[in-house]
């Protein structure tokens, strides 16, 4: 008779049904995920647990624990650069968008010539038809870092760089794309954004759905992040959406809280047509004029500026925000090819 695999235990926790199953303790979710990330699992096991982790949805605990294992290994990497930079913003970029160009690219970008530090991390090309942050970065002749070591060595020199998933955590990224195979979402996409694997002391995220907003709050909570923001963003990303209130949940230790900040328009603009990358590069260098996507970098930065303490009000972070935008240096980004 065949023993039975260790990991089929974890499989059952969720997959007895109704009555019988339940969710993983944070211990269990961390078991869970280093197995995962060690490859002690089968395919058949790890499509398994994809499938009923969405199903159910997860739990703060479970994306807690599953991070700390992922986190573990990306310490362990002998790459791993022991004496990096203080990072004062870690900030993910996971959905990618369609609707509107990636104004946020330009408002960490601003940040970062202000002396603000920023380790931006995400995947890219797992959903059709989205604009992704590596290949917008690297149209605009900004920098793309391939391994933490590499970040922290941009870090230093220019206050920011960005990091894909496929070469912060190869593994990971096979994850990801299992996505056009199994048909769901996976946890992964979840959990990716709570990474911080520098330790930064403020930690940003962006969600499309509302009912992930206080799972990702409660989450940096339990991951002792010292203080965290989570942004109902325009298509998922950090992204304030100037035609729409902006739910923002923070962490400022243990304190939880919620700011709604409101509509920086009256009436709501018509969605561009098409979307050229191009123009991000010159409306940094005015040479042409975005109405709605300049409020909406103005808008992203104030967020960040007051989760920092730069400012202790809507008002005063969208001040500072907009003297930043109009001293920013234009020769930054290299004129549009």
């Amino acid at each position: 008779m065949n023993s039975e695999h260790p990991f089929a235990q974890y499989v059952r926790i969720l997959g007895k049904g109704r009555k019988g199953s339940r969710n993983f303790s944070m211990a269990e979710a961390e078991t869970v995920m280093s197995m995962i990330m060690a490859r002690e699992v089968t395919p058949e096991q790890l499509g398994a647990i994809l499938t009923l982790m969405r199903v159910k949805e997860e739990t703060p605990e479970e994306v807690a624990g599953f991070v700390n294992a992922i986190r573990k290994t990306l310490h362990d990497d002998k790459n791993f650069p022991a004496n990096h930079p203080e990072i004062q913003i870690d900030w993910s970029s996971y959905a990618g968008k369609r609707r509107h160009l990636p104004w946020y690219i330009l408002a960490a970008l601003l940040l970062a010539e202000n002396n603000i530090n920023i380790f931006m991390h995400g995947a890219s090309g797992h959903t059709e038809g989205r604009i992704y942050t590596r290949d917008v970065l690297k149209q605009l002749g900004v920098d793309v870092s391939t391994s933490l070591k590499e970040a922290a060595e941009q870090i230093k020199t220019s206050g920011f760089s960005y990091l894909d998933m496929e070469n912060m955590s190869p593994r990971l990224q096979e994850i990801i794309d299992l996505r056009p195979v199994i048909g769901l979402r996976s946890p992964v996409h979840t959990v990716a954004r709570l990474l911080n694997p520098f330790d930064a002391e403020h930690v940003i995220t962006g969600i499309h759905h509302p009912a992930y907003h206080p799972m990702h709050q409660k989450a940096s909570l339990l991951l002792n992040h010292k203080h965290a923001a989570v942004v109902k963003g325009e298509g998922g990303e950090i992204e304030r959406n100037p035609d729409m209130d902006c739910l923002v949940k923070t962490l400022h230790g243990e304190n939880l809280a919620d700011e709604t900040w409101p509509a920086m328009f009256a009436r709501r603009h018509v969605k561009p047509g098409t979307l050229n990358p191009a123009e991000l590069t010159t409306v940094w260098r005015d040479e042409s004029s975005n109405e709605y996507g300049e409020a909406a970098v103005i808008g992203t930065a104030a967020i960040v500026l007051k989760m920092i303490g730069k400012a202790d009000s809507f008002t005063t972070a969208e001040t500072l925000a907009n003297q930043l935008w109009a001293n920013r240096n234009r020769d930054r980004l290299s004129a549009a090819a």
